[in-house]
């Protein structure tokens, strides 16, 4: 090895090494410490003791009703949330890639829910469930459509993939920007030539060339749906009756809400394992169909 790759690795080092101190102690340490203690019985108090189960807090997940019902909720909402974000993104990103005058103040128009908080998001559609909803549903007799979906089980998690679809379909949009932008002219102006009609050209050029971006954006709505908290609490609570409960938040209270520090562990080591295996497994399908160009 010269000289000169000996300095550029010392380099390296200099810049990675904090953030891989700061990621080790804020990240992999506790992991670390939260698979130890989902093998113990404890309150997460110092001062009472800690006593060994074993595997028992694992098996006894699968006789929790309330965590398999959020199992299923977290899961229904996902794939609702991954259908609409992704459909809705892409839309958008199509829409302000053609020849729109005002595309550039619709990108940004589209972009800044993605900027709010998720908390304050949630208090936000609040207001509009309560009062714009209802108000609309009086004035156009439309009750049955346009009342407060936050107090009615049926509704409350379709609200809540509403206000998901709503904040992250803008931030979706910008990966399938950087892909449509991405395909060569030439080919478009190819196909163009030979008589395709936009339709076609949409699905022999366009889609099998934004497969990339597919990967990334269903990715990051996978990974997001599932770990979805902030605008879960702030927006219903996981009411009304627990059903908006997702995987999350019932980790939360089952942790800090009931004192079952131990079995709470426990969830949240199945709940990464189920993550890692879902997106991962959807990396691998994606990455399959990309297409080279």
């Amino acid at each position: 090895m010269d000289v000169a790759n000996k300095k550029n690795i010392g380099w390296y080092l200099i810049f990675t090494l904090p953030l891989l101190i700061i990621f080790t102690i804020i990240v992999v340490i506790p992991f670390v410490i939260g698979i130890y203690y989902a093998f113990f019985e404890w309150d997460g108090i110092n001062a009472n003791p800690k006593v060994f189960v074993g595997m028992e807090n694992f098996l006894t997940l699968f006789s929790d009703d309330r965590f398999l019902r959020s199992t299923w909720l977290t899961v229904l909402f996902t794939v609702l949330s991954v259908i609409s974000v992704n459909v809705v993104g892409l839309a958008f990103a199509l829409l302000v890639t053609s020849k729109l005058k005002l595309g550039n103040l619709a990108r940004t128009m589209f972009f800044m829910p993605y900027l709010i908080g998720g908390l304050i998001l949630g208090y936000i559609w609040q207001f509009v469930f309560l009062d714009v909803f209802t108000f609309v549903g009086e004035l156009l007799g439309l009750e049955s459509i346009f009342f407060n979906w936050l107090l009615n089980e049926n509704f409350a998690l379709f609200a809540l993939v509403f206000v998901f679809t709503w904040q992250m379909a803008g931030y979706v949009m910008i990966v399938y920007i950087a892909g449509i932008q991405g395909i060569p002219g030439e080919l478009i102006e190819a196909s163009k030539v030979d008589g395709a009609s936009k339709w076609q050209r949409l699905m022999r050029i366009t889609f099998p060339l934004l497969m990339p971006a597919f990967t990334i954006s269903l990715f990051l709505t996978l990974s997001y749906g599932f770990k979805i908290y902030d605008v879960n609490l702030s927006l219903t609570g996981g009411g009304p009756a627990n059903a908006t409960e997702l995987f999350a938040m019932n980790i939360y209270n089952e942790i800090f809400g009931y004192g079952n520090y131990g079995y709470g562990q426990a969830k949240a080591i199945l709940f990464f394992v189920i993550i890692a295996a879902i997106t991962l497994t959807q990396v691998y399908l994606t990455k399959k169909r990309e297409v080279d160009m």
